[in-house]
C-alpha cells in the first residue's frame, strides 16, 4: 500500500507553506505500509519557538484553504515540537534540539521518502 494522492498533495501544500516560512531540512515519509493511523508524515526543522509556531500557523491555513482541519494540534503554546494531525498527514515541526534527539529521520528511515517538488515563489525585494 502507498500513500494517496491526497495525503501526498496536502504534504506538498504543508511542505511549501513550511518553506515559506523558511522552515528548515523538510522531509516527508510513506508510512502508509508501517502504521495504520496515517499515510504520510512530514518533518520540518525550526530555529526557534517563534518560527515554529509561524511554521504551524501557516501550514495550517493553507491546509484550511483546501479544505483540510486539523484533528488535533499539540505543541503549539510551547512552539518546540508542534505535531498536526490530518489523519492521513502528520505534520512535525520541530526546534532543532527536539529534531537531533528524537531523529525522526532515523526512525523511519525504511519508509520510502516523498518527492516533495519546491513551487516557485517570487524573490523577496529587498531595500
Amino acid at each position: 500500500m502507498t500513500a494517496s494522492n491526497r495525503a501526498v498533495q496536502s504534504a506538498i501544500i504543508a511542505a511549501n507553506a513550511a518553506r515559506e516560512k523558511l522552515g528548515l531540512d523538510v522531509v516527508a515519509f510513506d508510512v502508509s505500509d508501517q502504521l495504520g493511523i496515517a499515510e504520510v508524515f512530514l518533518v520540518v526543522g525550526a530555529n526557534n519557538e517563534r518560527q515554529a509556531k509561524s511554521i504551524a500557523d501557516e501550514i495550517e491555513r493553507q491546509l484550511t484553504a483546501i479544505h483540510e482541519k486539523p484533528a488535533r494540534v499539540e505543541g503549539l503554546r510551547e512552539g518546540r515540537w508542534v505535531l498536526l494531525d490530518y489523519f492521513d498527514l502528520v505534520v512535525h515541526v520541530q526546534q532543532d534540539d527536539e529534531r537531533h534527539y528524537y531523529d525522526l529521520e532515523r526512525l523511519w528511515r525504511d519508509s520510502p521518502r516523498i518527492d516533495l517538488p519546491i513551487e516557485i515563489l517570487p524573490l523577496p525585494i529587498v531595500a
